[in-house]
């Protein structure tokens, strides 16, 4: 397989704080990674890093083919503002010169409706954002997505279509993914790796061998309860 990313030693700081340790992993091109720990343990500032946007020591080491696209975990809008999501989308195929017969073939590609299209970006709900941030991030062609809990504040329902989603883009649209979440039902299902981080990485492997019980003690302090769920899932599937 081919390395798409290789991070060494990375170190983040805010101010006098250490907010991620000496983190080091790589991922292969067509994996699915997952990012899981507790609040507060740097998930969110290592999708920034990975993106160059906050200031790092270390080594983050993209492949010359690499390509990526954020998707945040939601967009504050002003339910006033007159943009729909076709406005959205237009705006951007404009800027990177993408022909309408593109955009229009990833609409159908993700089976977006009309209805969504045409509200405004200020009164979509979670999902309907999700999908119209996923829509907005692959164009251009990004072969690596990074998500930031995208299943945050939604339900169980709109919360396994979003997986489903992120599951068809890395089988129909050849994109590796990146996903913050804390959903261990999706990493053990989805994810061909995991990385457990906590300020440092805890673990890094395929999930069903790191997610010991006694890993997830350790990173969530002893909720054992994910453990149980990730190994019914194991069963269920």
């Amino acid at each position: 397989m081919e390395t798409i990313l290789e991070v060494k030693s990375l170190n983040v700081d805010f101010g006098e704080d250490r907010i991620i340790s000496d983190l080091s992993f790589t991922l292969e091109k067509g994996e699915s990674l997952a990012i899981i720990g507790p609040n507060g343990s740097g998930k969110t500032v290592l999708l920034r890093a990975l993106l160059g946007i906050i200031p790092h020591t270390g080594e983050i080491v993209w492949s010359k083919d690499a390509k990526t696209a954020y998707v945040p975990q939601k967009i504050d809008m002003d339910r006033k503002i007159p943009l729909n999501v076709m406005n959205l989308l237009q705006s951007k195929a404009q800027i990177l010169g993408i022909k309408k017969g593109e955009v229009d073939s990833l609409i159908h590609r993700l089976n977006i409706p009309e209805r969504l299209l045409t509200t405004s970006v200020g009164h979509l709900s979670s999902g309907q954002m999700q999908r119209a941030l996923v829509a907005f991030a692959l164009l251009g062609g990004p072969n690596v997505i990074l998500f930031d809990e995208p299943t945050a504040s939604m339900d169980m329902a709109r919360e396994e279509q979003t997986y489903e989603l992120i599951h068809r883009l890395q089988d129909e649209f050849d994109v590796t993914p990146i996903v913050v979440s804390h959903d261990l039902n999706f990493v053990s299902r989805y994810s061909t790796k995991v990385l457990c981080l906590n300020h440092k990485g805890l673990c890094y492997g395929e999930p069903r061998e790191v997610l010991t019980k006694e890993m997830i003690e350790k990173l969530y302090h002893s909720p054992q309860r994910f453990y149980h769920h990730i190994h019914e899932s194991e069963h269920q599937h």
